[in-house]
């Protein structure tokens, strides 16, 4: 009875022990007038904002200041594809009539610090930033909530009316590939040497921009897809015509992939590919990538202590306005499911912003979709592909011109592409286009504000575009609609 006595008391000291830890945090909590969780092109931008008003801000940020963009996304990645650019230009050079007499040498070394270079520019410019603002806080740490209005970061509590969570998403990871050494799009950025020959699993966005990179930068690249096409999404004949000018570079491309394994092998990677209708067959490379998505971060914050509501996929939910179904806390960026890209995170900035400080009504569901596919040549995206339209059920009008047909495409040397508009035939305005070409990311804004103005298109077609550019092929390709039906 005694010995169950001491058992009892123990339990009890301990238990009490948690309590009062519980309470003395929860005594000495902070106080303000709002918290931002992650730093990225959503959340940076806003911290600022509310301190411009004299605002109270807890600006919290796990790991580097700008996040996915500015460290392992836009700004490295694209200094990276500038390089691959170069490389590409030179060897193409004698085509052009201009010949190149010494041997072409990639320095991954030297491309590495210059993307460096840029990067720590932008993180010491966001950092500078904070530390000279008297109304903003930089906590660094990984947050996690206590409860609706109560987040913990590196054991202080901290508590606010309007709590804004902009945690971004991660590379997704399947179990297979666990106990193999691999790359995600982040840690190949670190990479100094060019492999010598990097497997690719995943031939969507990701995939397909390093894969053109590295191959640019001399490496043999193999792209491993299980769908019958990369970037499934997207209408047939992009796909077709994507995979057409990269295999034309060299890379191989392993489709209809429907089980794919890895495993070390003698300091090598080896992939088990099973191809619809083929034998199993292993493709052995010195790295491996995976670009097989990415998943939000919202499991790292705890929410199961909230009443915060997720998808089945993991987004955290929101309304028009991005607020959670818990007044005064919203989500933005990657983790709300509304857009991956930069461009969609800084719009929530937006949409926060102005509904706050402008009592303007904007939503998030007036935002029209965009986005670029940075390979070379890269492509413009807008809106409804010809197949979404059709599976919407629009009577739609379809416009397509290849780049072969516009002089400076051909001027340029570099023909690869088409452009093509999808247009409501009842309204006559445009429901999606798709620039794949020279200068394809840059003339994509043309249709994208063609888009946001509700024109008629005959009112591009009545425009007059400077020539010779590549952009003078739009009233060309409006010119000669034809009507497409299911």
């Amino acid at each position: 009875m005694v010995k169950n006595h001491k058992v009892s008391s123990t339990k009890f000291k301990i238990s009490n022990l948690g309590y009062l830890k519980n309470h003395l945090k929860a005594a000495i909590m902070k106080n303000y007038d709002a918290i931002i969780i992650g730093s990225g092109q959503a959340g940076t931008p806003l911290a600022f904002k509310l301190a411009s008003e004299k605002l109270k801000v807890a600006f919290i940020e796990k790991k580097h200041l700008g996040r996915t963009c500015v460290n392992v996304g836009c700004t490295p990645t694209k200094t990276y594809v500038a390089s691959a650019r170069r490389a590409w230009e030179v060897r193409n050079a004698e085509r052009l009539g201009v010949k190149i007499s010494n041997k072409i040498e990639v320095d991954l070394k030297a491309i590495k610090a210059r993307k460096d270079k840029l990067v720590n520019e932008s993180v010491d410019g966001i950092a500078s930033g904070l530390e000279k603002n008297e109304f903003i806080t930089h906590y660094q740490g990984e947050a996690h909530f206590v409860e609706n209005k109560v987040v913990e970061v590196n054991n202080q509590q901290l508590t606010a009316d309007e709590i804004y969570i902009n945690v971004g998403a991660r590379p997704n990871i399947p179990d297979a590939y666990k106990n193999v050494d691999f790359l995600t799009n982040e840690s190949i950025l670190a990479l100094e040497e060019v492999p010598a020959h990097l497997i690719i699993v995943g031939g969507s966005y990701i995939g397909l921009e390093f894969g053109q990179m590295f191959k640019r930068f001399g490496a043999k690249v193999t792209i491993i897809e299980r769908s019958d096409s990369i970037i499934k999404k997207e209408d047939p004949e992009t796909s077709e015509a994507i995979q057409q000018f990269m295999e034309d570079e060299g890379i191989e491309f392993e489709l209809n992939s429907t089980c794919i394994s890895a495993k070390n092998e003698d300091h090598q990677i080896s992939v088990q590919v099973h191809c619809e209708g083929e034998a199993e067959r292993n493709i052995t490379g010195s790295h491996l990538l995976l670009a097989i998505g990415r998943k939000p971060n919202s499991d790292l914050l705890q929410l199961e202590n909230t009443e915060i509501k997720l998808s089945n996929r993991g987004f955290i939910e929101v309304n028009h306005q991005l607020e959670t179904n818990v007044k005064g806390v919203f989500a933005l960026g990657d983790v709300n499911g509304k857009g991956a890209f930069t461009h969609t995170a800084y719009n929530d900035f937006e949409i926060i912003s102005d509904n706050k400080f402008k009592a303007t009504n904007r939503k998030v569901s007036d935002r029209i979709l965009t986005y670029g596919l940075f390979v070379d040549p890269p492509m413009g995206r807008v809106g409804l592909t010809k197949n979404q339209a059709l599976k919407e059920g629009f009577e739609i009008l379809y416009g397509h011109k290849p780049m072969s047909e516009i002089a400076r495409a051909k001027e340029k040397g570099e023909t690869n592409g088409f452009m093509s508009v999808v247009i409501n035939k009842k309204t006559n305005k445009i429901l999606g286009a798709t620039v794949l070409g020279v200068g394809g990311d840059e003339i994509i804004s043309t249709l994208i504000t063609a888009k946001y103005a509700g024109m008629d298109y005959h009112d591009l077609i009545d425009s007059v575009q400077p020539h010779p550019t590549v952009n003078e092929l739009i009233p060309t390709m409006l010119e000669s609609l034809e009507e497409v039906k299911a």
